[in-house]
């Protein structure tokens, strides 16, 4: 024994327990005998040994003496001989050198080598009961030391407790601890055991016929087994935890409550739990990328040792011939067993390495460059292996490769000091590093000294460098390569944007892209994005465009698949941030992108975050980013099932409350959706039908009143897409092929389309060019001209359904309703504009003709010209015939006019339509000399009627006119008619007058006014006309409060004064209550005038005390209201004649006690039959 040196080991032996032949160590050698009481031979050696057996349970497997004689033999060898680990172990279990083997063991583990035979023997708490109480048994031989004294827990060294556990004595409840620890790992093995039993009956649940159907068949889909179900389960249940998917985390608990998602080993797997569902989707697929490691694994090759080592015949194979398959599943288990303990051993060793890598490269790191040998550190770590040197970087440059943290470096093997060129990693790292072997070493003048490198060492200490410290790493390790410096980029600026001025962060954006396009690390590329798009708190204008312009520089460099997986999630964090500046980010974000996404994105997840937002966003800017970035994502859709939703989308936004937003749809949105609709083909056939749909089933529905709002916004669609049909007439056209640019092409008018609301609306822009534009004009005016539409589906679409369809809904709007003649008469001037003069000439206009019948043999019958009292009349004449300026365009306008108010006067129509037309062109000055002359045409008319209906139509054309031609052409006229015989006529007159009295400032002109009127009072042939009177009354009382007060003073309060006098003496009680009720109306609004006292006295307060007497008999409720007016304006003259210098006041101001205002309201609400009146009063308070 002592001739025998049992550490002589080499690191290229392998371990005899690797073998699959060594489950000979379960049984005994034939040779041997009997069991005894003690399963090993005595000791070699001559010394007692200092520990007894406790059991004659050594290993588990219960091995017997053939490791005994197999010691023996080794024991035999000569000194040079080298023998097994596994008979060193059982040498020193045999003689009870348990610390030994402790220690031993331990030493095995922490190389990696775990010895099973050791293993087995201290995991096994029966090896270590303590025999107290109880002799031991007649077997069982007692050393001298007594029985042993049991440790704790062991795994390692480092799990004694040596404070706990001390030698000299024996501690009866630190003992039951430990035997409880023991129980405790024993049942976690069998636990372990029972889930590794588990697993192979889940395995075996597929009976085999079936597994071979499914082989044979791949398109038969296994049946999931109910270990893979909650395996999957478990997965789920962490993804919807992690991405905040709490509640269906909590439902999807609930319905699998036979399961603990807290804890994987629930699951009853013998397996470590897999990457979660996102990694394993990503790498679903993808093969991870294999890099050439070498295994560091040691064993013992029985090949490979001497002859003479092992003397023992081999052991005889277990009988295998009851459970042959059996004892091969145990067999492979083991071994299973036996590499997953080696693969955590190696594991653990790989961060102990890395852990030594780091320190070593900060040493390294720390002037002056020195070789550092791993190998001279071996005596301490007697668990090394190989022995790896790091050269001087200085001396070779791509010995250490640029790589950040050492999380990438290989353990490889003693024999590579050189890099493997093949790999294909080390291609790329030398192509990218050409340069850098091309640049020649740094080279250093070396001093001529003989101090030792420690001395060197402490000598530089004392220069004040820090390398410990996260910014001292950095600086201290300069970047060697591009790699290198995105790495250093991607760890530092992080630390650097919080530390720069919010109004200076766009400066980082260059250098923030960058990083984030070239870092190899998605995690980091991840981390500098978001940084991006929370770098500024509220991006103003300017920064959100500098953040656009790098995401889309971005784009296009890193291509569709990253922008999708990395851009995008950043976008979709930031969707409901509480700041709309960076909600104004994220929709114009998603426009910018659109270009750069895959298509299947555009039209899906972008498409819904717009939408989203679109419904669901407060803020008017972003709601208009995100319609503008949906006429993007239009113009790069190619979905056709996406139209639907796309229409949806443009009705939503055009019912938006907020103009600039519907201005943006106007503007981008419906221009690209147009463009996109024709290339479907649906345009004319899909498109602008389902918009007049919906107009007619509005004017359906208009019984209770028309929602105008809504006509609106579906015609104001309606006129935003005339452009793109037109451009679809053009390129549809039979000419379409022969147009080509060659020659001088003319230019085309400026005034030849209507302005468009956007480029996008240019009709040029959408053809392609101005040039190719103005070569499709011309053909296309020669086609209309001359050859006629023959042949031409896309414009006779546009003559033969969509104009009368057009001219049906016009009929059937309401006349009265000034917005909807408004929008109508603009949609078809812009219609006739862009077509053409020759298409609205020859198309347009005789559609119109044809529906109003305008002949003269209709002009004395009433049938058949009801259309002419519908507001085709004033679109037709607003819109249609004024689209050109020319002058048989206004004779065509005036032509018109002329017809109609002589057909609507001679039959006695209401004149609505007409006043529609007066109205809408009226707001043109343009057009006022065309109306005068149309209205003089009907003032030297012989009938009456015309006569009278142009005298009505002068009130709604002088508003806005003129005073030099109101005096030059609108008065004489009046003054022409007033000469008349016809009293109606003249009373006709009256409310024009009044509008010039209350419009019009020249002296000269107002004196004549007064004059005719003053006739009209004054004169004793209209004394009994009571309709004249209740004109004039009328008319005071409209244009009283707005006239001059000069004028109101001296001549309409005394006239108002008059009438109420003698209507007092009116026999006709009819024509009594007209006129006082009429006066009521015209005192109430000029109550609200300044009105002097002198007046107030003479004229004002008699007239009020007329039109009481009259009310006391006619109307009670009345006769209050006016009494209570009559005391206020008393109290005001007196008040007024106590304090001269404070200046009059109104009879609305002096109201102005609580109690004056109670009872005058009070009187108001007792009014029951006079409510219309009322009303009338408030508003002319103006």
């Amino acid at each position: 024994m002592a001739s025998v040196n049992p550490f002589n080991l080499s690191d290229s032996e392998e371990e005899a327990e690797r073998r699959p032949h060594e489950t000979v160590d379960t049984e005994r050698s034939p040779r041997d005998g009997p069991p005894s009481g003690n399963p090993f031979p005595p000791p070699a050696d001559p010394e007692p040994p200092m520990l007894l057996l406790c059991s004659n349970r050594t290993s588990p497997s219960g091995e017997g003496n053939s490791f005994s004689a197999a010691a023996t033999s080794a024991m035999a060898c000569s000194a040079e001989t080298r023998v097994s680990v596994d008979v060193i172990a059982a040498q020193l279990l045999r003689d009870q050198y348990i610390l030994t083997a402790l220690e031993f063991h331990t030493e095995l583990l922490e190389a990696g080598r775990e010895l099973p035979r050791l293993r087995d023997y201290f995991s096994n708490p029966g090896n270590f009961e303590r025999q107290s109480g109880t002799p031991p048994a007649k077997d069982q031989v007692l050393g001298p030391g007594g029985p042993l004294n049991r440790a704790g827990s062991i795994s390692t060294l480092d799990s004694l407790d040596f404070a706990r556990y001390s030698d000299d004595g024996n501690r009866e409840s630190d003992e039951r601890v430990a035997v409880l620890e023991f129980e405790l790992r024993k049942a976690k093995e069998t636990i372990q055991a029972l889930r590794a039993n588990l697993t192979q009956a889940a395995e075996s649940e597929v009976p085999s016929q079936e597994r071979k159907n499914f082989k044979s068949s791949p398109e038969i889909q296994e049946p999931i087994r109910p270990l893979e179900k909650r395996a999957l389960n478990f997965l789920v249940n962490e993804y919807l935890l992690k991405n905040e998917y709490k509640l269906s985390s909590i439902t999807f608990s609930d319905e699998n409550d036979d399961q603990d998602f807290e804890l994987w080993d629930d699951v009853g797997l013998n397996i470590p739990k897999p990457p979660d569902l996102l990694q394993l989707y990503r790498n679903c697929g993808t093969p991870v990328p294999s890099r050439n490691t070498v295994d560091v694994s040691v064993g013992v090759d029985f090949s490979d040792l001497p002859g003479n080592c092992i003397t023992q015949d081999s052991p005889k194979k277990p009988d295998h011939s009851q459970h042959p398959e059996t004892e091969v599943m145990q067999e492979l288990e083991y071994q299973i067993s036996l590499l997953k303990n080696e693969k955590q051993s190696l594991a653990e060793q790989l961060k102990k390495l890395q852990s030594e890598i780091q320190t070593l490269k900060r040493t390294v790191s720390s002037p002056p460059p020195a070789t550092l040998d791993l190998g001279s550190q071996n005596t301490s770590n007697p668990f090394s292996y190989s022995t790896t040197t790091i050269p001087n970087s200085s001396t070779n440059p791509l010995s250490v490769p640029p790589t950040d943290n050492g999380q990438y470096l290989d353990i490889r093997g003693v024999s590579e000091p050189e890099i493997n060129l093949n790999h294909p990693s080390t291609q790329n790292k030398s192509h990218s590093d050409n340069k850098l072997k091309s640049r020649p070493p740094v080279q250093f003048d070396k001093p001529n000294r003989k101090l030792s490198p420690a001395f060197q060492q402490a000598l530089l200490s004392f220069c004040r460098m820090c390398s410990d410290s996260r910014l001292g790493a950095e600086v201290s390790r300069i970047a060697d390569s591009e790699e290198s410096v995105m790495l250093m980029l991607g760890r530092c600026l992080p630390h650097i944007v919080p530390n720069v001025l919010l109004a200076k962060r766009e400066e980082l954006i260059p250098l923030i892209l960058c990083t984030a396009c070239l870092h190899p690390e998605p995690k980091e590329r991840d981390q500098l994005l978001h940084i991006l798009f929370n770098l500024i708190k509220r991006p103003d204008d300017e920064q959100r465009q500098m953040i656009l312009t790098g995401c889309v520089a971005f784009a296009r460099q890193v291509g569709p698949t990253r922008v999708e997986a990395e851009l995008l999630p950043q976008c979709w964090e930031q969707i409901n941030h509480k700041y709309p500046e960076r909600r104004l980010l994220v929709a114009e974000s998603c426009g910018a992108l659109a270009p750069y996404l895959p298509k299947e994105i555009r039209s899906s997840l972008v498409l819904s975050m717009l939408q989203q937002m679109l419904t669901e966003d407060k803020a008017d800017m972003v709601r208009e980013a995100v319609v503008k970035s949906l006429g993007i994502i239009m113009g790069y859709i190619d979905d056709p099932d996406k139209y639907s939703q796309g229409f949806e989308l443009m009705l939503l936004s055009l019912g938006d409350p907020s103009e600039r937003v519907v201005s943006a749809v106007h503007q981008v949105f419906i221009p690209a959706f147009a463009a996109w609709t024709t290339e479907l083909g649906t345009l004319h056939t899909a498109l602008i039908p389902s918009l007049l749909a919906r107009i007619e089933k509005l004017l359906m529905q208009a019984e209770h009143g028309l929602d105008e709002h809504k006509l609106h916004v579906f015609l104001s669609a309606l006129q935003s897409l005339i452009p793109p049909l037109f451009a679809v007439v053009l390129q549809n056209a039979p000419f379409t092929s022969r147009a080509k640019l060659h020659g001088d092409i003319p230019a085309i008018e400026v005034t030849r389309f209507p302005r468009p609301a956007s480029p996008l609306q240019d009709i040029a822009t959408i053809i392609g060019s101005r040039e190719m534009l103005s070569v499709l004009l011309l053909f296309y005016d020669h086609q209309l001209e001359h050859e006629g539409t023959t042949g031409w589906d896309s414009l006779l679409w546009v003559v033969n359904q969509l104009l009368p369809q057009l001219i049906e809904i016009v009929g059937r709007i309401n006349v009265t309703s000034s917005t909807c003649v408004h929008e109508f008469s603009r949609f078809f001037w812009r219609f006739c504009r862009t077509f053409g003069k020759i298409f609205a000439n020859t198309k347009i206009k005789p559609q119109f003709q044809d529906i109003l019948r305008l002949s003269e043999e209709n002009v004395d019958a009433s049938a058949g010209n009801g259309i002419l009292t519908k507001a085709t009349v004033p679109i037709y004449a607003t819109g249609v015939l004024t689209c050109y300026n020319q002058e048989e365009d206004r004779k065509l306008l005036v032509g018109f006019l002329e017809d109609v108010l002589t057909t609507l006067s001679l039959s006695h129509a209401p004149l609505d339509s007409l006043k529609a037309s007066f109205v809408e062109l009226g707001a043109n000055p343009v057009y006022h000399e065309l109306l005068l002359t149309v209205l003089w045409y009907g003032v030297v008319h012989t009938s009456a009627l015309v006569r009278c209906t142009a005298a009505q139509m002068f009130e709604l054309v002088l508003r806005g006119m003129s005073e030099a031609l109101v005096d030059r052409r609108a008065a004489p006229a009046l003054i022409t008619l007033c000469s008349g015989p016809e009293f109606s006529v003249r009373i006709s007159t009256i409310p024009a007058f009044g509008t010039i009295m209350e419009t019009v400032t020249q002296k000269e002109l107002l004196e004549r006014v007064k004059m005719q009127l003053a006739s009209f009072l004054e004169d004793p042939q209209y004394q009994d006309q009571h309709s004249l009177h209740m004109e004039i009354i009328r008319t005071f009382g409209r244009v009283g409060p707005n006239a001059e007060p000069r004028f109101r003073d001296e001549f309409v309060l005394p006239h108002l004064h008059n009438l109420a006098l003698a209507n007092n003496s009116q026999a006709v009680e009819s024509k009594r209550i007209d006129i006082a009720t009429q006066l009521f109306e015209a005192y109430s609004a000029l109550s609200c005038c300044f009105i002097s006292e002198e007046v107030m006295v003479s004229h004002f307060l008699p007239g009020l005390k007329c039109l009481r007497t009259d009310m006391e008999q006619l109307s009670p409720e009345h006769e209050v209201i006016l009494s209570s007016m009559i005391k206020e304006c008393e109290i005001k003259v007196e008040n007024r004649g106590m304090a001269d210098a404070q200046g009059s006041m109104s009879i609305a101001s002096s109201l102005v006690g609580e109690d004056a205002k109670t009872k005058f309201l009070s009187k108001m609400g007792q009014l029951t039959t006079s409510g219309a009146m009322l009303a009338n009063v408030f508003q002319r308070k103006k």
